[in-house]
């Protein structure tokens, strides 16, 4: 008797590996890991203290110091003064701090004589945002010009932005956070610098 084999042998050949199966594979851990940091609030490295693994809700960002650096007179005509004001700006932080906003108000004599500002805060998506990056290892100058107008209803001030006395001081709020935009909050810095400190 002859026994006929109705099954056929299989050889096994060696088939290659799709590569796009493992670069999905490493997209998919990466969007895990990134999704579990940003829910839980920790962050691998923090923005403020330099350690590793700390929770966010925890950081305390350091304010930053600000100091007039420089308020001059530039020019005087007839109808306008132009002057310049530049702000010097330190991070005490171990990261970088965004600086958003600088709004500021100059006095003569206790007489408000010019508001400005520098930097803008963002308001949605369609605005772009003007801010400045100060880093941790260097102060940062920012400054601005702006312009009086001479009305004609203040001779004093106008004679004395001539002779270079003003007895001026200059207060504001500058408006900081980190980095970051997954963490930290706006943070309100109050200045007051007058002629006489």
């Amino acid at each position: 008797m002859h026994f006929i084999s109705t099954f056929k042998k299989y050889t096994q050949e060696s088939k290659p590996v799709n590569p796009r199966i493992f670069v999905g594979a490493a997209a998919g851990v990466l969007a895990v890991i990134l999704v579990v940091f940003t829910l839980t609030g920790t962050s691998v490295v923090s923005d403020v203290e330099g350690g590793f693994f700390s929770p966010s809700t925890q950081q305390q960002v350091l304010p930053l110091e600000m100091e007039l650096f420089d308020i001059s007179i530039l020019e005087v005509t007839e109808k306008q003064a132009t002057l310049e004001i530049k702000f010097k700006v330190s991070n005490p932080n171990f990261k970088s701090v965004m600086l958003q906003h600088i709004k500021y108000s100059v006095y003569h004599n206790d007489a408000r004589i010019a508001v400005g500002g520098l930097g803008t805060t963002p308001e949605g998506f369609l605005t772009s945002p003007n801010y400045f990056i100060i880093l941790n290892e260097r102060p940062t100058i920012i400054g601005e010009k702006f312009t009086i107008m001479n009305t004609g209803n203040t001779p004093e001030l106008w004679e004395t932005l001539t002779k270079n006395e003003l007895n001026w001081r200059v207060s504001g709020e500058a408006f900081f956070n980190l980095s970051s935009i997954t963490s930290g909050q706006e943070n309100i810095l109050k200045f007051d610098f007058s002629k006489n400190d």
